[in-house]
């Protein structure tokens, strides 16, 4: 320590300026999780992708289903109005959660 209390001064200052630092970081990382608008999306986006292969997987197991049944479905004429109405409820599902998502 010197007489004149410099040495002191300039260990306050480097203190001051690694708090600084410190706050700066801490204050970027606070930011990135309060940035809820941007978590949303990307959640939303996530959703949005799964859904999208969740109907793909559908409407491709029911295209084989109708194309293993179709003799059958010939002669009993029943199941075809049901898979119809299943494809179209599930297309409409999906239409409505893209819209849905991007008003979010």
């Amino acid at each position: 320590m010197t007489g004149n209390g410099t040495g002191n001064t300039e260990a306050l200052r480097e203190e001051i300026r690694r708090t600084r630092v410190e706050l700066g970081e801490t204050m970027e990382a606070l930011a990135a999780k309060a940035d809820v608008k941007k978590r949303l999306r990307s959640s939303a986006d996530q959703t949005r992708e799964r859904v999208r292969e969740q109907a793909a997987s559908t409407v491709a197991r029911v295209r084989a289903q109708a194309g293993l049944n179709h003799t059958e479905a010939q002669v009993r004429q029943g199941p075809m109005p049901f898979v119809a109405l299943a494809a179209g409820a599930l297309a409409a599902a999906v239409v409505l959660l893209i819209i849905r998502g991007r008003r979010g």
